[in-house]
């Protein structure tokens, strides 16, 4: 199995969700977009996944590679192939698929929790998992439900948190897969700092990335059954 992996910041990888991949020998194709790699064919990949960003959905101007990605993810919706967004990916997905992607009314920062929805709760994507998870929140945008989605999961400042848009599309705007080290490289990121302060009032972040790495158990087991549940679905 061959995975389309569709990156916009080096730091912003599939983590733990890397972890299943080299457990199931799904070979992983990484594409960094923000470094002027080329977007391949995606017929020629089994699924896609796109991580986050620091960049917004809309931000086709000061990242023009965003419209071709656009195109691509819309494209491979389309063609059936099973596809994974996360944070900036769920946005993406939504965008492609022609909703409205926005600023949300505060930035959500921090472990926070998701509550699926009862279409949640019975879809195979969240199978085996709680139907309240703890999650890293770390973004500013959120989005409309694409026309003929279902919503599932919501938490309580952001209500769109997860959909599906047909039976093989996926966006999660939660991250689950990210590591210590991971989000310490997140914390140098302008956009992320700034955001920090914003919200937890930290200019450095350095009491929240502790609090991610004292609490990262509570986050990876949930990420490796989700991405597995995914991994399931796609082939």
């Amino acid at each position: 199995m061959r995975v389309l992996v569709l990156q916009h910041i080096s730091c912003e990888h599939p983590g733990v969700f890397s972890d299943v991949m080299r457990e199931r020998d799904v070979e992983a194709v990484p594409v960094e977009l923000d470094e002027g790699e080329p977007l391949p064919d995606w017929r020629e990949f089994d699924a896609v996944v796109a991580m986050g960003g620091p960049m917004g959905a809309g931000d086709d101007a000061d990242h023009p590679w965003l419209g071709a990605e656009k195109q691509l993810v819309r494209d491979a919706v389309e063609g059936e192939r099973p596809f994974l967004g996360v944070c900036l990916g769920v946005q993406l997905l939504a965008a492609a698929l022609g909703a409205r992607v926005y600023p949300a009314e505060r930035p959500e920062v921090g472990l926070l929790p998701v509550e699926l929805t009862a279409e949640g709760r019975a879809d195979p994507l969240f199978a085996g998992l709680d139907d309240s998870l703890v999650s890293l929140q770390w973004h500013g945008d959120t989005f409309d439900l694409p026309a003929g989605s279902t919503r599932l999961a919501r938490s309580p400042r952001v209500p769109n948190q997860a959909f599906r848009a047909g039976d093989r599309a996926y966006g999660v705007q939660f991250h689950l897969e990210v590591t210590g080290e991971m989000a310490r490289e997140w914390s140098a990121v302008p956009a992320y700092r700034r955001s920090l302060a914003e919200t937890l009032g930290e200019e450095d972040g350095a009491d929240f990335i502790a609090d991610v790495e004292r609490r990262s158990d509570e986050l990876h087991p949930p990420a490796r059954r989700l991405f597995g549940n995914w991994l399931d679905l796609a082939s």
